[in-house]
């Protein structure tokens, strides 16, 4: 499994960036490996954004990214906000005991 983590600082209309990441995610999770993820806006800055995903492998993210149809997601993302995208291994994981 790899974590995909893109963080996002929104320049346009942040109503605009979260339609338009809400067709990528769509995109996303109608791709193969796909296992979910999670969008997260800062608490005290709105136009910041985290994207949380995790794929069942770098593989599947890649072949996601490299589908003809992603292109004009990334387009309208790039459009709306500058983003830091990066690639993540588990290397710890703890939960709180039930």
């Amino acid at each position: 499994m790899i974590t995909f983590v893109n963080r996002f600082e929104v320049h346009g209309s942040v109503e605009e960036f979260e339609r338009a990441f809400d067709a990528t995610s769509a995109f996303f999770t109608a791709r193969p490996g796909f296992l979910g993820h999670r969008m997260l806006r800062h608490a005290d800055q709105p136009g910041r954004y985290v994207n949380i995903a995790d794929w069942e492998s770098r593989e599947h993210f890649e072949q996601a990214l490299a589908h003809p149809e992603f292109g004009p997601h990334a387009k309208a993302l790039r459009a709306l906000a500058g983003s830091d995208p990066n690639v993540y291994t588990l290397v710890l994981e703890r939960t709180a005991p039930q």
